[in-house]
């Protein structure tokens, strides 16, 4: 994962998306650039390290706010498209009111918003939509096992957060071992175990693919390998 207040360098070979800063590290946007500096870093981005890596870019979004983020994304889909990478959107609270997602314009979900309605059931909700939809899922702000089941429960094919970050020789073992006990355990391959211990029945997802975002975490798809980065 890289952004333009990161400014990270991606490894030869690895994968990467782009975020946008909009939300930032201090949760406030402090280090959002504007919208065509921001553009002309991404434009940078995909010219130096490729769109055959690059799993997406996210549109600018107005944290928490559906309706404002819709404004804000709009005019720039389309512009994400046209550099050859896939295009982003944020769902944020209350954008499953009519019109509020578009999808047509749309390559991937990303699960923003509050902690609350990220993790509840029009997110979910949201999520399997746009896998019928045929479009990817990804959920940010990931920095738990139980958050990473239920990322996984939803359908998610990658996540990303900061836990690696703060204290990498101690976090990445916990989390190798939260993807293998993901990918051991089959109540979130299909069965009706939610990760939460609420019981609650629900579709099983589609399969996924296992590539990752560099600074981001792929999540275990049945009967695929697995590819991890940082």
């Amino acid at each position: 994962m890289t952004t333009p207040a990161q400014g990270s360098r991606i490894p030869p070979g690895a994968l990467y998306a782009c975020d946008n800063s909009r939300f930032g590290s201090d949760g406030k946007g402090r280090y959002w650039p504007g919208s065509e500096k921001w553009f002309a870093w991404l434009s940078r981005t995909v010219e130096r390290y490729g769109t055959d890596r690059c799993l997406w870019a996210l549109a600018p979004d107005q944290p928490f706010d559906a309706v404002a983020t819709l404004t804000e994304s709009l005019p720039w889909l389309d512009r994400i498209r046209e550099l050859g990478v896939p295009a982003a959107f944020a769902a944020q609270d209350g954008c499953d009111q009519p019109g509020l997602i578009p999808w047509d314009r749309v390559d991937v979900l990303f699960l923003a918003g509050t902690t609350e309605w990220k993790l509840g059931p029009v997110a979910e909700r949201l999520a399997r939509e746009a896998q019928v939809r045929g479009k990817s899922v990804h959920m940010g702000r990931v920095n738990s096992r139980v958050r990473m089941g239920i990322a996984e429960w939803f359908g998610c094919h990658s996540v990303d957060g900061t836990y690696l970050a703060y204290g990498p020789d101690k976090n990445l073992p916990k989390l190798l071992r939260w993807l293998d006990q993901l990918d051991g355990q089959p109540s979130l391959l299909g069965t009706t175990h939610h990760p939460d211990g609420g019981g609650r029945a629900v579709r099983t997802p589609p399969p996924r693919h296992a590539s990752s975002p560099a600074g981001g975490i792929a999540l275990p798809s049945a009967g695929a390998p697995r590819t991890r980065t940082r």
